[in-house]
């Protein structure tokens, strides 16, 4: 096996040759600043009457959607109403939810507000928690200070240029930066997940500590995902944590979450003995995961060709922060790759989950411009299959079989670990803060439910577990965290296209309609001084039924039009056209049901000449 080498900071390398946007990245750069780091914490009294809201807008019900701020309430004190927010991601749409995008946050109860707002905080760099940053931000205003790790910062400023660009107010800070918000004081712990410059968030209130953990794993044996700071938080363990707030994601798996030292083990074997080219599918935030096959690569004397937008972007930052360090002759076009031994090769490719325009599915269904399957390649899934994505992954992984590669999923061999803690480790951290209060977060509201489960195995009591779902109110006083009975505005936000929150629910159950049962239009022309139906209506079916042969229905739908239209027509004068096309609709939808058992959203189109 290798030696790995140390997964720090560097002087930043020769940018590999990927997106060809360094001078866009510099740019956007330019104006981080360094956070200003108190040398002291100075946390003020609060009154008898104090009490900090805790209020999730996303998160608690969803894998995704990550965001909540904490308020701070003590009339006459002068930090009373200030507020702090965490994270501001999105959530990908379930398969009921056609057209849409994603998913973000709803930030109706934080719009009053927002002059109040000290300070957001990114914990690390996944679409879950910065997705809904360029959406968000406009509306709340973007010259908040924004504050994050250079390599979260970074990810979010490229990110910036796929919208209208606003220029964000960021703020670097590091495992050891502490800063004076007021009500707040903030200090950060650094965390081991699958991104680098992940960090867990210590608020010292006048209340009490709160932790908010972002998302982690604990893995003492390897760095390359960042090291969670067991020592900082045994400290902080001494020193009565009021609330943690803890990362549930993984909270249904048993055990302790795989080290990474033994995937880089498994996937030295098989870069070293692949006879044919190696094509691997990950995450592109997967830093840690790509530095090190880089490194094996090299090691090994062989080529690879980075493909897909986001990974090459990824791995841009990261080269350029440091974070990544790549022998730029290892690095080939992927135009180039025929003109090297098959043995010789390794793809890095996005899409390893199924996605309809990543690279992996534009390769296997024929599309990618200079890449195709062929004969003795073996293609690697190092990454976890997201749920939702089951039935996609499953399709892409028979044609791979059909076109004659192999296929290597974490399943078969030990070649992915995932970010996020297992029972055995959120156990650990529990033991090792022993805070009196525990709020599980970021998870559905069943992995909460199971992170409870380990929490009583650690010695608490169910009543200082806080269930919340999304726009519950927390409150947290000196002593006690409980629910409330008041909520917030939390509902989905969706994004489709250009539109943010303009699809509602009723045009999402329009496309679920449409989706399932199909349209039927119908065309009445209508001699408005004889109010006779002229000619024979004309029908449209899209989804329903094949018009060619459903001839018989088609005649009977027609008759049944003239007759609804001729009979509304002659029963008022004015006629009420508006009730005439109400009426087509429901008794041509009864009678379609009736022949077919199904229903098929029916549109009259009433014309009058």
């Amino acid at each position: 096996m290798i030696t790995r080498r140390n997964y720090q900071r560097k002087p930043a390398g020769k940018f590999a040759r990927t997106s060809g946007r360094v001078s866009d990245l510099r740019e956007e750069l330019k104006d981080v600043k360094k956070a200003k780091s108190v040398e002291k914490l100075i946390v003020p009294h609060a009154s008898p009457n104090a009490k900090i809201r805790v209020v999730p807008v996303g998160g608690l019900e969803e894998v995704g959607r990550n965001m909540m701020y904490l308020e701070y309430h003590d009339p006459g004190s002068k930090y009373h109403g200030d507020i702090i927010v965490i994270d501001m991601g999105l959530q990908f749409p379930d398969e009921n939810m056609p057209g849409i995008d994603y998913i973000i946050p709803n930030i109706a109860s934080l719009m009053p507000k927002r002059d109040k707002i000290k300070a957001i905080i990114i914990t690390h760099a996944h679409y879950d928690h910065i997705g809904g940053i360029p959406h968000v931000m406009p509306k709340l205003g973007a010259d908040i200070p924004m504050y994050g790790t250079d390599l979260t910062l970074a990810i979010i400023a490229k990110r910036q240029h796929d919208y209208e660009h606003v220029h964000l107010n960021f703020n670097e800070v590091n495992n050891d930066t502490k800063l004076d918000f007021g009500a707040f004081q903030v200090e950060f712990f650094g965390v081991s997940h699958n991104i680098p410059g992940s960090v867990g968030v210590i608020l010292h209130t006048p209340i009490g500590i709160l932790i908010h953990t972002g998302d982690f794993k604990i893995d003492a044996r390897s760095a390359i995902g960042g090291v969670t700071e067991m020592e900082k938080l045994k400290a902080l363990g001494e020193k009565n944590v009021l609330l943690l707030m803890s990362d549930s994601t993984n909270a249904r798996e048993p055990g302790h979450q795989f080290s990474e030292v033994d995937i880089q083990s498994e996937m030295e074997t098989i870069i070293r003995n692949a006879d044919g080219r190696l094509i691997i599918g990950t995450f592109a935030s997967l830093l840690g995961r790509l530095n090190e096959i880089l490194q094996i690569a090299e090691a090994c004397d062989k080529r690879v060709a980075i493909d897909g937008r986001s990974m090459k972007s990824n791995v841009e930052i990261a080269e350029h922060l440091g974070y990544i360090k790549v022998n730029p002759s290892i690095l080939i076009d992927v135009s180039e790759v025929h003109k090297y031994p098959s043995k010789k090769v390794i793809i890095l490719a996005t899409g390893a989950q199924g996605e309809e325009n990543a690279v992996l599915m534009r390769i296997v269904t024929g599309r990618h411009k200079f890449l195709k399957i062929q004969s003795g390649d073996t293609v690697v899934f190092s990454s976890s299959v997201v749920p939702g994505n089951e039935r996609s992954v499953q399709y892409l992984t028979d044609k791979l079989y059909r076109d004659g590669a192999d296929v290597i999923n974490y399943k078969m061999l030990d070649i992915h670990a995932g970010g996020h803690a297992k029972q055995e480790d959120l156990k650990l951290l529990i033991e090792t803060i022993k805070p009196k209060f525990l709020m599980p977060i970021e998870g559905n509201h069943s992995f909460l439910k199971l992170h409870a489960k380990v929490a009583k195995r650690a010695g608490m009591t169910q009543d200082h577990i806080i269930i919340a779902d999304n726009g519950q109110i927390v409150e947290v006083k000196k002593g006690s965290v409980a629910l409330t009975k008041e909520r917030v505005p939390a509902n989905y936000v969706m994004v489709d296209g250009l539109g943010v929150g303009d699809v509602q629910e009723v045009v999402l159950r329009d496309r679920q309609m449409l989706a399932s049962d199909g349209i039927f239009v119908v065309i009445a022309t209508i001699d408005s001084q004889t109010g006779k139906v002229r000619g024979s209506p004309d029908i449209i079916s899209r989804g329903f039924v094949y018009l060619r042969e459903s001839k018989e229905l088609l005649f009977q739908a027609r008759m049944l039009v003239k007759k609804i239209v001729e009979q509304s027509a002659h029963s008022m004068h004015p006629v009420n056209w508006t009730y005439v096309r109400d009426n087509l609709r429901d008794q041509v939808g009864d009678f379609l049901f009736e022949k077919t058992h199904r229903r098929p959203m029916v549109l009259p189109v009433v014309i009058e000449v």
